[in-house]
């Protein structure tokens, strides 16, 4: 399984191979257009391949806009028997009313993120959920994971979203209020970068706030490795320890998976 997950990429080809990756797969994938108010969130759902009803799991882009990396990890996570769903939180708010694919490149895609209303990225997320809960094939309940702005993105959901079964936060910034916490329901789970001071500046802060409130947060931090090393540590010019962090950090994040399924958690 774990085997399954290494990449050999190169910076330039890395979104032709997991392109590759994503076509080779034998699970099923479609595109859905999930309604939120006057909107439609293009999303990419991955089956896994079960004989039960398996527990669906958000995946919530970088901040660069929903890549062929991102449903790639769908993919994987459905391989490990679970629903992932990828959904375009920029969807609609392209050129000609496109995604991300519509914009010029990541850049522009990156700013467009930036400029997301909170309220609008909390009410697509919700919509996600609540269609997930829905599927004849779901169990009924719903976890969240996300990287970089997605990682952030999930431990916010995690706090307005009391149904939910877990939170998985890859170097994303934590909260940094009481208030902010409070809501929190659901574990969460951190993967921090070493070497990524920006964000692993705010996890003490964070930590301390959700022990105060009686909420369980479990960080584990990977000595040497950079910011997004989740995707850096898949492509050829990775550094060992991004590499080695990208393989820890999906091995960890099964294990939690499995485990709470085991346990009837979920």
């Amino acid at each position: 399984m774990i085997m399954l997950l290494l990449m050999t990429a190169c910076p330039v080809a890395a979104q032709e191979t997991f392109k590759q990756l994503l076509n080779k797969s034998p699970r099923h994938h479609e595109w859905v257009k999930i309604r939120q108010g006057d909107r439609e969130l293009h999303s990419f759902v991955v089956y896994p391949e079960v004989k039960d009803k398996a527990l669906a799991v958000i995946i919530i882009h970088e901040i660069r806009g929903l890549t062929d990396w991102e449903r790639s990890v769908a993919d994987r996570i459905a391989a490990a028997g679970y629903i992932a769903i990828a959904p375009d939180l920029l969807s609609g708010m392209g050129p000609g009313r496109g995604g991300t694919d519509a914009f010029a490149d990541s850049d522009a895609a990156r700013k467009a993120v930036s400029e997301l209303q909170q309220e609008q990225v909390t009410a697509d997320l919700n919509a996600v959920a609540d269609y997930l809960m829905k599927l004849p094939a779901s169990s009924g309940k719903v976890a969240v994971a996300g990287f970089c702005w997605g990682g952030k993105q999930s431990f916010d959901f995690a706090s307005k979203r009391k149904d939910l079964a877990a939170a998985f936060v890859f170097y994303g910034a934590g909260p940094d209020t009481p208030e902010a916490v409070a809501g929190i329901k659901a574990p969460v789970y951190g993967f921090y970068g070493g070497d990524d001071a920006r964000v692993n500046m705010t996890v003490s802060r964070t930590a301390a706030l959700m022990k105060e409130a009686g909420k369980t947060f479990d960080a584990v931090t990977y000595e040497g490795a950079g910011h997004a090393f989740m995707r850096r540590g898949e492509e050829t010019d990775k550094t060992e320890a991004n590499k080695e962090a990208r393989d820890k950090a999906w091995t960890r994040w099964l294990d939690l998976l499995i485990q709470a399924r085991k346990l009837g958690s979920y």
